[in-house]
């Protein structure tokens, strides 16, 4: 009789043992950054070049929020233009990677939280493809999303994230993207970063650096440079999903570590 954890153990076998990818979280920011060869386009370029390539990438975007958990397991994703306001060029770019069904579907077998269900409809949205372009502008990796069910607390978030990590061993590089700060209201286009803006991130990076996960997770209690810098919690959340899968002793490092348009933290990091 073949079981679900049999199943699970078969198919992971199936699959042999990589060297353990890093993870990353990625501030995404403005959706121009992936056009413009600015700081932070030559940033990612350069990551591209320098990490494991991986066999597939799995990314957690501030901009697929549902009801309930849901992974993309098309073979094809559509670009996704979801944004308003930007240069024709922006709505020209595309990035037809392929989709990773299998890598999915493991996905959906290692999750025990909850039950996750395959979307055919999504594809990549700017949290994803505007991140991907410069760092592998050939398109040429499969890359397959896992949605934020919205209506579950910060701690669920942490938690579920744990339960993708034997995927880091299959050569799957998996990305959180999202912004530690991101107040869209109090956007200055030309402005210096709110003085805010710089203490929250400044908090964060602490509570990162000395691996106090639960003062992350339970930000909210941080009062009002919390409220203001997480207005709401899309664009923070996927940070939870990146930190949740550092193991004990892995090594940290940050890059794009600034504030910029008064309101929003750049700040990355890699994990491993």
């Amino acid at each position: 009789m073949v079981t679900l954890d049999s199943f699970i153990k078969d198919f992971s076998d199936a699959k042999p043992a990589e060297e353990k990818m890093p993870v990353l979280f990625v501030g995404h920011g403005n959706p121009m950054n992936a056009i413009e060869k600015n700081e932070y386009h030559n940033r990612w370029t350069e990551m591209g070049k320098s990490l494991p390539r991986p066999k597939a990438i799995l990314v957690v975007s501030a901009h697929w929020l549902t009801n309930g958990t849901k992974v993309t397991a098309m073979e094809k994703p559509r670009t996704i233009h979801d944004f308003g306001g930007f240069p024709q060029e922006l709505f020209d770019a595309q990035y037809p990677a392929p989709g990773a069904m299998d890598f999915a579907e493991e996905a959906k077998l290692l999750i025990k939280k909850t039950t996750v269900q395959s979307d055919l409809e999504w594809g990549l949205d700017h949290g994803t493809w505007s991140v991907l372009l410069p760092m592998y502008p050939k398109a040429d990796i499969p890359v397959f999303q896992l949605s934020i069910d919205y209506s579950q607390p910060p701690q669920y978030h942490y938690d579920l994230a744990k339960e993708l990590s034997a995927l880091r061993k299959k050569g799957v590089l998996i990305i959180g993207s999202g912004n530690i700060v991101h107040n869209l209201g109090m956007i200055d286009w030309g402005g210096k970063a709110y003085d805010w803006a710089i203490e929250f991130d400044e908090k964060i990076k602490n509570y990162i650096n000395d691996g106090n996960h639960s003062a992350i997770i339970n930000y909210e209690k941080m009062g009002k440079i919390a409220q203001l810098a997480v207005p709401t919690n899309d664009h923070y959340l996927p940070l939870l999903y990146s930190l949740a899968l550092q193991e004990k002793n892995e090594s940290l490092s940050y890059f794009n570590a600034k504030c910029e348009m008064g309101s929003m933290s750049m700040r990355s990091l890699q994990i491993g």
